[in-house]
């Protein structure tokens, strides 16, 4: 039996180098190098090749080397009765934590602003905001968003969350799907947090834009099929939204004819938000694959009826 790597850009050694110090009795193979197919028994991927998966006929386990599984659910050779598992890591939470507060305080404080008068030489001091004075709406309030929830209210941010179902945190107020308008109405600023799925496609458009107050910040550290860009866009122009910062795009690298790259009002980041690190995720992979071969429950496996 076998553990197998498989990524979009072979970036395969750290993997392997960590695997083997958590635990130096697991075969790690890769596309590459494993001999036979039907040795695979476990996958370990991120955004594999499409069709990657009818390769290996004997996979039990596949698990994603981060925290989304969108990306396992998009091929159409993912096996149907596979166990389907995801990274839950700490550090994610905490690098999450500092990007998403670094955007708020960003925005509240207008460097973008600064930044770009500095281009022009120009000395213009400019009216800002408190974060006491500011409510962060996390669209998508499980673990990563309620971490999130928790340091912007540490902050000083009034903080609401917004899931499928009700959340207990404290000093943040939780809503839940039928209240989702009320929710926007109160979101100054909205960081989108939510898992990709069939329902949650598209949802950043411009309806829901519309319900956001005057002058709103879009941040998404989520996904880039959660946005409609051409909507964005409108709402950019209209001044309805007063900026937005965007980690994840449809297509990435963000093609560099993409209308976002002249947006002065958006930033743009390259997928950095939060990164998984073979090392601070290696142990949980490991016990993963023995908890497979002796038969036990794994750990953080993915509800496929729900797509998270």
């Amino acid at each position: 039996m076998a553990l197998l790597l498989i990524r979009n850009n072979k970036d395969y050694q750290p993997w392997i180098d960590a695997l083997h110090k958590a635990d130096p009795s697991i075969e790690v193979v890769t596309p590459e190098t494993i001999k036979d197919p039907a040795d695979a028994t476990m996958a370990i991927t991120w955004k594999a090749p499409k069709g990657s998966y009818a390769k290996y006929p004997n996979l039990k386990v596949i698990g994603s080397m981060g925290a989304g599984v969108d990306h396992l659910f998009e091929d159409e050779s993912l096996p149907k009765d596979v166990i389907l598992t995801r990274v839950v890591d700490d550090k994610l939470a905490s690098d999450m934590q500092e990007f998403v507060a670094a955007l708020c305080l960003n925005h509240i404080r207008n460097l973008k602003t600064y930044a770009r008068l500095q281009k022009e030489n120009t000395w213009k001091p400019t009216d800002y905001k408190r974060a006491k004075d500011v409510t962060v709406g996390i669209l998508g309030f499980g673990t990563l968003g309620q971490a999130v929830g928790t340091m912007l209210k540490a902050i000083g941010f009034n903080v609401i969350g917004w899931s499928s179902s009700a959340k207990s945190v404290d000093g943040i107020n939780s809503y839940t799907e039928d209240e989702l308008d009320t929710f926007l109405s109160k979101s100054e600023i909205l960081v989108c947090l939510l898992p990709l799925t069939e329902n949650t496609k598209g949802i950043l458009n411009k309806d829901l834009f519309n319900k956001l107050p005057q002058g709103a910040y879009l941040i998404n550290v989520a996904r880039g099929g959660h946005l409609v860009d051409d909507d964005l866009i409108e709402a950019l122009n209209s001044e309805h939204l007063s900026g937005a910062a965007l980690d994840v795009f449809h297509n990435e690298p963000l093609p560099k004819e993409h209308p976002f790259w002249q947006q002065e009002n958006i930033i743009i980041t390259p997928h950095i938000a939060s990164m998984s690190n073979a090392a601070s995720v290696s142990g949980q992979v490991a016990e993963n694959y023995q908890r497979m071969q002796n038969g036990e429950k794994l750990l953080n496996q993915v509800q496929a009826i729900k797509g998270y």
